[in-house]
């Protein structure tokens, strides 16, 4: 008989954790794993946060009517609804509130609505729940089904939080304590926790969980869809840069971010060097510019970085394009958002990834640009440096040392041959060691040896 899984998240699709949802829930099938994913979306608001288009086959709650209400985070609708989600850090100009905002009322909406919401998914009925972050649904879960086991897996951004809260919350957060003590709370009811081998300690630490409650299991990629390819580099960078942009500047809309047709041409037939990820705090985006800044001068080849990402309208500290014009640096281009299926063409018209992320759980996007035959500048920190082997599919530097990032982006551009090697050997990396069909049996095991466990005791 299969085993009987329900999956959730909350978030409407849009960062890694939504494509690691998406393609555990169509891998397990395979594996002879029933999967009833629910999830957050912004229905016919936004298409990149549909979770339709996105998941395909999904009990979609919507965040739409809330975000239309006078107070999306105190919004109660119908079901197939549910108040604005919160997020793990401020960001500027999003309507959502970072969870430790919220009062006791605030989260109580919150748990109420996914209670309703698994309830009528069928939660209940399940052999396992795996949960994806630690949030209200985990809360929800306790009280739609409390004798069914639970399987959390976290992303790195829950952590990324508690560690700002030790080191002293933000003005505003003023109910940090209480959601410092559910986060703990519903880690330690969970049967055992998956964490990106890179976050184990910190996960035992933060969440003051036993080890042996941890799993270690990292993400994967999809090695068919993110593969080597050949693409017109001058026809691409000039249609996703010119012809239809998507970049976006502070207070503007995608294709706010417009460039001459001239400054897209050379960066086209140059060394292009791609970041692929959101626009926040922890991405170090202000750095990953300033060393490219401070490299130009020793490079001597043409390049340009393109930033790739940055959903419309969210970031963190300064403004990649502000960061740009206050250093003076002409050749840094905003491509906008895109989605998972365009990544491979950003990848094949580029040579290099580089990331400046300091608390980095895993790196989705350094693993699928692997994928693709690029190799990678990252710190070595957490999940990149349990990646990327320096030397070999890439360049790793110490964290935060801007000098080195800039040292290794001047021997990247300057050495093609070097560049090409390293691109080799991370396909070869990505495609033995982080495709999803083993990630996917791995998860497997776990969520039968849980739903075996629980049945004994």
């Amino acid at each position: 008989m299969a085993l009987q899984v329900l999956s959730a998240i909350m978030a409407p699709p849009r960062g890694g954790s939504a494509h690691v949802a998406r393609a555990l829930a169509r891998s397990l099938p395979r594996l002879g794993c029933s999967v009833t994913l629910v999830a957050g979306s912004i229905n016919g608001y936004e298409s990149l946060q549909d979770a339709e288009r996105f998941y395909g086959e999904v009990h979609a709650v919507d965040f739409g009517p809330a975000l239309s209400s006078v107070d999306p985070l105190r919004f109660e609708g119908p079901p197939g609804t549910a108040p604005l989600h919160p997020s793990y850090q401020e960001q500027c100009g999003a309507p959502s509130q970072a969870f430790a905002a919220l009062d006791d009322l605030d989260y109580e909406r919150q748990v109420r609505a996914w209670v309703r919401e698994l309830a009528h998914a069928g939660a209940a009925h399940a052999d396992v729940l795996h949960l994806h972050h630690l949030t209200p649904i985990n809360e929800a879960a306790e009280r739609v089904a409390p004798g069914v086991p639970v399987v959390g897996h976290l992303h790195g951004t829950e952590l990324l939080m508690l560690e700002q809260i030790a080191a002293g919350p933000p003005d505003g957060w003023t109910f940090a304590g209480r959601w410092v003590e559910r986060i703990q709370g519903w880690a330690q009811g969970s049967a055992c926790l998956l964490v990106a081998p890179a976050g184990i300690d910190r996960a035992i630490r933060l969440l003051d969980v036993p080890r042996e409650k941890i799993v270690a299991l990292p993400n994967g990629a999809d090695i068919e869809l993110f593969r080597p390819q050949k693409v017109d580099r001058q026809s691409f960078w000039r249609r996703v840069l010119f012809d239809e942009p998507q970049g976006w500047l502070p207070g503007g809309s995608p294709g706010s971010a417009r460039y001459d047709s001239a400054d897209v041409a050379r960066l086209a037939s140059g060394v292009v060097i791609v970041y692929v990820g959101r626009f926040t705090a922890v991405k170090a985006i202000d750095r990953l510019i300033a060393a490219f800044a401070a490299a130009r001068r020793r490079i001597a080849l043409a390049a340009g970085l393109v930033l790739v990402g940055g959903h419309p309208g969210e970031w963190e500290g300064e403004h990649p394009a502000e960061t740009a014009a206050r250093l003076g640096v002409s050749n840094v281009f905003l491509a906008g958002w895109h989605s998972q299926r365009e990544l491979p063409q950003f990848y094949a018209a580029s040579d290099v990834l580089a990331i400046a992320s300091r608390r980095e759980q895993f790196g989705q996007v350094i693993v699928e640009a692997m994928a693709c035959g690029l190799p990678t500048i990252a710190m070595r920190s957490l999940g990149p440096a349990a990646i990327v082997e320096d030397g070999r599919t890439g360049w790793l530097v110490p964290l935060d040392d801007v000098p080195a990032l800039a040292a290794a982006i001047v021997e990247a551009v300057n050495d093609p041959d070097e560049r090409l090697r390293r691109g080799d050997w991370a396909r070869v990396a990505a495609v033995e060691r982080f495709s999803w069909s083993s990630i996917a049996a791995q998860l497997a095991l776990v969520l039968a040896e849980v739903v075996g466990d629980h049945g004994q005791r």
